[in-house]
């Protein structure tokens, strides 16, 4: 594979682990549906004004839709509601182990469905990084731990989602569709879907005109600006990117890096405190990582160096 798409990976990991702490701290001010509500309308209104002024151009054929619909309904849709509402229900460390499991689901459904099949040295690695995941997470865990089953199965539903778009993008990158134009519908199906659900809680729990104020509060628009402009524009462009060029169970084992710069984040900007456990965690992580795109499968003009 080309250094242009190992560095995707890499960048995409990264702005996705920053991400988690710009959501906490925005969260303080705001619902967690809000949150995602604002971070998509402002990444299709970023989207939306790029096209107007012919920065960049979407052309979606009509029997290209169903593809998009896919991609879109399982991220950010189902990702998003399964995710949001299953934290709610379980522990931090928890729910990290959860997320964990994604690369895994990725491989076996991908192999089952769209017939890419990671190799046996690959699902070692695999299984090393989401190791590592964990033993990072099994930190988390105190006597916070709720290990509620509903939540659970939400998390499960999340990963399970998170699994089927690393497919539907792939599918959607083999029908001539760009990572643009699939990044673009899934803003707009984010924003559309997202918006109306915050418009109908606020309307039921009488403060409507939150919806503007939460806007004027600087403490939350700069953290909705990096979920809404890097993180869902520039952080999902460059997942549709690295989907476009190399198989799902490739693409996915760089989302557990996001789980090493989050730790650094959370150091350099939250004071929070190193152990052994994220050490040796993400030396296996780090190693996973590698192993899963070293024995990357080589295809017959795949990759091709430019």
């Amino acid at each position: 594979m080309t250094k242009k798409i190992h560095i995707a990976g890499i960048l995409f990991a990264s702005i996705f682990g920053f991400s988690f702490l710009f959501s906490k701290i925005a969260l303080s001010y705001v619902t967690p549906i809000g949150l995602i509500a604002y971070r998509f309308l402002i990444a299709f209104i970023t989207f939306e004004i790029l096209r107007q002024f012919k920065v960049i151009k979407i052309s979606i054929k009509k029997d290209q839709m169903k593809y998009l619909v896919a991609v879109a309904f399982f991220q950010p849709i189902l990702y998003f509601l399964f995710e949001t509402f299953g934290l709610n229900l379980v522990s931090s460390g928890e729910a990290g182990m959860m997320i964990a499991l994604i690369p895994i689901f990725v491989a076996i459904l991908s192999s089952l469905i769209i017939k890419e099949k990671p190799k046996p040295i690959q699902v070692l690695f695999i299984l090393l990084s989401v190791t590592g995941v964990i033993i990072i997470q099994l930190s988390k865990l105190g006597n916070d731990s709720t290990s509620e089953f509903l939540g659970f199965v939400l998390l499960l539903l999340a990963v399970i989602s998170a699994a089927m778009f690393n497919i539907a993008s792939r599918t959607a990158s083999q029908k001539a569709l760009r990572p643009m134009e699939v990044t673009y519908f899934m803003m707009l199906f984010g924003a559309f879907a997202f918006n109306i659900i915050y418009v109908v809680q606020l309307i039921i729990e009488q403060r409507l005109s939150d919806y503007y104020t939460n806007l004027m509060n600087i403490d939350i628009l700069f953290p909705i600006v990096y979920l809404g402009i890097v993180a869902s524009i520039g952080g999902f462009f460059l997942v549709n990117l690295v989907l476009s060029k190399v198989p799902a169970h490739v693409s996915s084992i760089y989302a557990n890096l996001s789980t090493i710069v989050a730790i650094i984040a959370g150091i350099i900007l939250l004071d929070e405190q190193i152990t052994l456990y994220h050490i040796f965690g993400s030396m296996l992580i780090i190693i996973g990582v590698y192993g899963t795109v070293r024995f990357n499968r080589r295809q017959k003009g795949q990759l091709k160096s430019s």
